[in-house]
Order: structure tokens, then C-alpha cells, then sequence
């Protein structure tokens, strides 16, 4: 087993999670994330297990000190043509090549990686295992969150700011009430 501590000194590591899996609507985001060796690692965990207060307070250290970050979507259409997982890895790709710094090993969250020319591992539940994992886990959850309460501004018939696209019983209600908006995902089961 890999000492996490020693590491990030040893190598130039960057971690790399998605949100938004689960939704009917908005797009599948990820982020690519690689730490600095000083930066305060008690404060991360999985981002599904911080309240939302404090995923942005995280998030705020996150995007103050790290050493470099990129974000990577896929958006509705992209899922509907190439299915979840496939849009999941190409919203992962897309984070990795946003990245301005070189890296010598990439960790996934999951039990894939997406196509990059650096040396990858993907590795289940990675964020609760690796720090730079967490890290981007938060990044990606509150990048694609912001995202959704946004489009919400533009259409406002969904209630996309409180459930941020995920099936929930006012999602399906409103699906069924007023067709599908335009960043659903058509080939997601949404409507009974």
C-alpha cells in the first residue's frame, strides 16, 4: 500500500473526480486537481459528505492555493450520443487537457480512466481515499451546482436551484407539466 503522505513530494499528482451522474437534466462535470505539498488535507473529504456551506468554504482554500486546476463537462447531448460513462471519461479528458502543469500520475475516482497520455489509476471510492480526489470532487460538485442554479435564471420552470437536475418527485412533476427544456437528457428515463 502507497504512503499518501510522501507522495505528493515525490511526484507532481493530480486527482480527478465527476458530479452529476444521477441527473435528468445539465451536464456531467469533472475536475482535475493538483495540491500544493502545504495544503491544509484535514479539511477535505467527499464532497457528499460536507454540508454545502462548507464544500464552498473548501473550495475557497482549493482555488486559492492549489497548484493548478482544470474543469471538463459533457454536456446533454453529448450523454445522449454517448451514453453517461463514455460522456463521464470525456468531461474527465476535458478537466485533465485544462490543466497548465505537467503530471506525472493521475488518480480517478471510480474504476475507469479516461483516455490522457500520463500514467492513470482509477481507483473506487478514491474520494475518500485520495486528498487531490477529494479536492477535485469538491471542485466538480459546486462547478456543476453553480451551473444549474444559473440555467435556472434562464428558465426557472424546473426548480433546477434546489435539486440541481437530479430525480427528485418536483422534477418528475414538473417533466411531466411542462415537456422537457432543452438540457434534459433525452435518453435518461424522466417521464413515467
Amino acid at each position: 500500500m502507497f504512503n499518501q503522505n510522501t507522495l505528493s513530494l515525490m511526484y507532481t499528482v493530480c486527482g480527478i473526480d465527476e458530479a452529476g451522474r444521477g441527473p435528468l437534466a445539465g451536464p456531467v462535470t469533472a475536475a482535475a486537481v493538483i495540491l500544493p505539498p502545504d495544503f491544509p488535507f484535514t479539511i477535505l473529504d467527499d464532497s457528499k459528505a460536507l454540508s454545502e456551506k462548507k464544500r464552498y468554504e473548501v473550495l475557497s482554500a482549493i482555488l486559492e492555493t492549489a497548484v493548478d486546476t482544470g474543469i471538463g463537462w459533457a454536456w446533454p447531448g453529448e450523454i445522449d450520443k454517448l451514453n453517461i460513462h463514455y460522456a463521464t471519461l470525456l468531461a474527465m479528458k476535458r478537466a485533465y487537457m485544462g490543466l497548465q502543469t505537467s503530471v506525472e500520475m493521475v488518480y480517478v475516482d471510480g474504476k475507469f480512466v479516461p483516455d490522457i497520455p500520463v500514467p492513470s489509476k482509477a481507483i473506487v471510492k478514491g474520494d475518500m481515499k485520495i486528498r487531490e480526489v477529494q479536492a477535485a470532487s469538491i471542485l466538480a460538485k459546486t462547478a456543476r451546482d453553480r451551473w444549474m442554479i444559473r440555467y435556472s435564471w434562464i428558465d426557472g420552470r424546473y426548480g433546477f436551484e434546489k435539486h440541481k437536475g437530479y430525480p427528485t418527485k418536483e422534477h418528475r412533476s414538473r417533466c411531466i407539466e411542462e415537456g422537457l427544456s432543452p438540457i434534459h437528457r433525452k435518453s435518461f428515463r424522466i417521464l413515467p
